[in-house]
């Protein structure tokens, strides 16, 4: 078996999060011409961070001043099997090709969730592409206990302020009553551009055009395949979850409950350091699930999440 090389790889995104860099790979090195995001090998006795930063120094003359862990993915190319660690980089001191030479051939900014406009790009990179087109912030709707008018008025200010990512719940409703809820939601976040996912009925989601089904954890360790939907996600609690939502090629999991919450203020939930343990290595992203609150997103995207589930906090 190859040596797996560790490969820090920076996911730089301009501070509104709507772009991120990719940069083409200079002649005379493996794949000379193709795009990939910035970084390179882990040094021994380096760490992934220190790995990165020494990096975006060397390439781009760029000194890294905020960064967190995201996602890590093995790709095994003729030459040699790698184990990317992908960070996200927020802020940086100092002009890209400037203030240093560039090692790259060229740099290029890229809208997430649009087509890239550079190729080709390293196959290992596909992945990501389409974790970056996933907001950090979605919201679970509590219709059940909030009321509908209750849930729609909300719904419409979060998304008039930028919310682009809506799980429809309440699934104890009879069918009609979740039929109608999820056609008024997906077509009142649609006007909005955001994603639409249905928990648990792929029926309904056909039904109303929503944008994906979301798994419950009973439903995904059942499942053989995944459903035919553009965007899959699941509700995971350990690791044998988050290793079938994997394994069914899913594009995102919830993990939790992170921190205590409403409905049950008695359970401590398991913690930021157990979820940032659970994920170490996840390659697709993780939401953090459980008493969360948008303040906390900076300290959940420093325990690798790539983002909060909220039902209240949203």
């Amino acid at each position: 078996m190859n040596k797996i090389v560790e490969v820090a790889a920076a996911v730089m995104l301009r501070a509104d999060g709507q772009e991120f860099l990719l940069a083409q790979r200079p002649e005379g090195k493996v794949y000379a011409g193709y795009w990939e995001f910035p970084g390179g090998k882990v040094e021994a006795g380096e760490s992934v961070r220190d790995a990165l930063i020494r990096e975006l120094q060397e390439e781009l003359g760029i000194t890294v001043t905020a960064c967190s862990p995201w996602l890590t993915r093995q790709f095994t190319y003729p030459h040699a099997t790698v184990r990317l660690h992908f960070w996200r980089v927020t802020a940086w001191d100092g002009e890209i090709g400037v203030t240093a030479p560039l090692e790259h051939a060229a740099v290029d900014w890229q809208k997430c969730g649009k087509s890239a406009t550079v190729a080709p790009i390293l196959p290992a990179n596909d992945p990501i592409l389409k974790a970056l087109a996933l907001p950090t912030s979605m919201a679970i709707t509590m219709a059940e206990t909030e009321g509908t008018e209750a849930l729609l008025e909300r719904l419409e200010t979060a998304l008039a302020n930028g919310l682009r990512l809506i799980q429809v719940r309440d699934k104890t409703w009879p069918t009609a009553q979740r039929l109608w809820l999820a056609e008024v939601v997906t077509r009142l976040s649609h006007e909005y551009g955001a994603l639409v996912l249905i928990n648990d009925s792929e029926e309904i989601a056909r039904q109303v055009g929503a944008d994906g089904v979301h798994l419950s954890s009973p439903n995904l360790l059942t499942r053989g395949q995944r459903p035919d939907f553009k965007w899959i996600g699941a509700s995971c609690h350990d690791t044998a979850e988050l290793a079938k939502a994997v394994e069914l090629g899913c594009d995102y999991a919830l993990l939790g409950p992170v921190l205590p919450t409403q409905t049950h203020p008695d359970e401590a939930g398991m913690g930021w350091l157990e979820f940032a343990r659970l994920i170490d290595v996840c390659p697709i992203p993780v939401f953090a699930l459980g008493g969360m609150r948008r303040d906390m997103m900076i300290g959940a995207q420093q325990y690798r999440a790539h983002g909060l589930a909220m039902m209240r906090g949203w």
